[in-house]
């Protein structure tokens, strides 16, 4: 199991990293257009503004069941790319249909992935629950205003 953890470790000191990056981007971007566009009370202003950090993030989660299925061709476990990104794809978003498994050398990675995945895919929430609730509280304020 060792070496499952160890071959592991730099997928998801990898991913942490992207997904840092990406949260760090997305609340900058987010906080820099929210103060400098003037017109906010336009519905498609708050649309663009939550789409655009569902994308980001979406695509980030995206690029890190790349990196794992990366790391499945590195460790021969599959032929083809498609094949290693559908089963990264399953244990990231922790589906575990099981109708393609690892052999039994590399088989704990895929619940190493799995912890990884909900890992990211729970700050991912986080970031866009934050955004939602930003979205919020400014409309509130702008109604107390009134």
């Amino acid at each position: 199991m060792l070496h499952n953890v160890l071959a592991a470790a730099p997928a998801m000191v990898l991913c942490l990293l992207l997904q840092g990056v990406v949260v760090a981007i997305c609340l900058r971007r987010y906080a820099r257009f929210r103060r400098n566009v003037k017109s906010q009370d336009l519905l498609w202003v708050d649309v663009l503004l939550l789409i655009t950090v569902m994308l980001l993030t979406l695509l980030c989660n995206f690029a890190q069941m790349a990196i794992w299925a990366a790391l499945f061709m590195f460790l021969d476990e599959f032929s083809d790319f498609a094949t290693a990104l559908y089963h990264s794809a399953v244990n990231f978003i922790t589906l575990g249909y099981g109708d393609i498994v690892m052999s039994k050398q590399w088989r704990m990675l895929g619940p190493i992935e799995a912890a990884n995945g909900i890992l990211m895919f729970g700050v991912s929430t986080s970031v866009m629950t934050a955004a939602v609730m930003d979205v919020i509280k400014y409309h509130q304020a702008r109604t107390q205003q009134e």
